[in-house]
């Protein structure tokens, strides 16, 4: 991929009924670029999403994504919820789930050929190939996480926003689920939002810190100090059994 940037934030500001929630936000994130997004609830994390799909409008500031309006980008950007809602008693099929990331992609109606043929391919990405007949509702939490991976790269986007994607799983299905997105980050730009610092930070090279206003650090200086300034107190790691250093980076 080019060095030219996926996204660009300048001196955006959003409010709900007049109370700010992200301020004077920049950001700059260049395509293929792998980064995570971390912060308090209420911080702004979805919120900030939700600029970049063009579902919200800011108050103030200016917005690209890949290189014109979050509007018109939207077809070449895939979103996978916090919460993904579903009937568990639906008889939907794995294949049925993917294709849905297909809808809009063409101008018969019907799903084509190729639509199936890249539903296929991004089943195969997420390590289900072989998959697609079976019922949805009988795969395991992980798995199911997968499907809706699968179904978000369908669309063969250039960005890819992850809101909370493993807040379901286990820790050892988390640690496949990143190794899948370190994979896909050679052919597409990706942003999580992850509270899980001790996996995150060993596929990410800078976090995204979102706590009203919105600053970038690289990994290394994650420690016990900014974890604590940025959640307003100690934050646990991955690993329970031990708290962040209490040395390190300081910040205002």
């Amino acid at each position: 991929m080019t060095s030219r940037d996926a996204l660009i934030l300048k001196n955006v500001t959003f409010s709900y009924d007049g109370l700010t929630v992200l301020e004077d936000v920049n950001l700059t994130v260049s395509e293929g670029e792998l980064l995570c997004i971390v912060g308090p609830n209420g911080g702004g994390k979805t919120t900030l999403l939700k600029l970049m799909l063009g579902i919200l409008v800011p108050q103030r500031g200016s917005i690209q994504i890949l290189g014109t309006t979050p509007e018109r980008a939207r077809p070449r950007v895939s979103y996978m919820a916090q919460y993904v809602h579903y009937d568990p008693q639906f008889p939907v099929t794995v294949l049925d789930i993917v294709l849905m990331g297909r809808l809009g992609t063409g101008i018969s109606g019907f799903y084509s050929k190729a639509d199936k043929r890249k539903a296929l391919e991004a089943l195969d990405e997420v390590g289900l190939s072989g998959a697609d007949r079976r019922l949805f509702s009988l795969l395991s939490g992980g798995q199911k996480q997968r499907v809706f991976i699968a179904r978000a790269l369908a669309s063969q986007p250039s960005l890819l926003l992850l809101d909370e994607p493993t807040a379901s799983v286990d820790v050892a299905v988390e640690a496949q689920f990143f190794e899948v997105l370190q994979r896909l980050s050679k052919t597409m730009t990706i942003l999580i939002v992850s509270h899980d610092l001790g996996f995150v930070s060993s596929i990410v090279q800078s976090v995204v810190c979102v706590n009203r206003k919105v600053v970038v650090h690289p990994t290394s200086e994650l420690n016990g100090t900014l974890i604590r300034d940025l959640y307003g107190g100690d934050f646990l790691m991955v690993r329970h059994d031990h708290r962040c250093s209490e040395e390190g980076h300081q910040h205002g």
